[in-house]
């Protein structure tokens, strides 16, 4: 009698999960890494667009410095899932509070930006925490 390995068997529900998660991760971090780098840069029109809303420009880096962190959290996910959804629960309290920050400053015209990331940083959780 031959023995057989015991290797996790993945349904392909489950491979199809994973791979929207990972298409998502991997979309949701490029983006995140370029807005925080965005900040790190002082690019002249997130500045602007900032500022004018009452953040001062010495938040810049920690800002920046929360969205590496997600970026790096939802790709690290990709091996191991609770990082991901570590980093998706980080993005979404992120861009959450800057939507927060947006209406509270009646900027209505700097919303979308913000509330299209929420959106992929919620269908990022939603995708790791389904496919852990």
């Amino acid at each position: 009698m031959q023995a057989k390995a015991s290797f996790p068997v993945h349904t392909s529900e489950e491979n199809r999960v994973f791979i929207a998660y990972a298409v998502v991760a991997v979309v949701l971090a490029a983006g995140a890494a370029l807005s925080g780098r965005a900040k790190v840069a002082r690019d002249e029109r997130i500045v602007t667009q900032l500022t004018g809303i009452g953040v001062p420009p010495a938040w810049f880096p920690r800002l920046a410095l929360a969205e590496f962190a997600g970026a790096l959290g939802l790709l690290a996910g990709l091996v191991w899932r609770p990082f991901g959804i570590a980093a998706a629960i980080g993005l979404v309290l992120y861009f959450a509070g800057a939507i927060v920050t947006h209406l509270r400053a009646g900027d209505a015209k700097g919303l979308p930006a913000p509330a299209v990331m929420l959106a992929i940083s919620a269908a990022a959780l939603t995708l790791a925490a389904v496919s852990a």
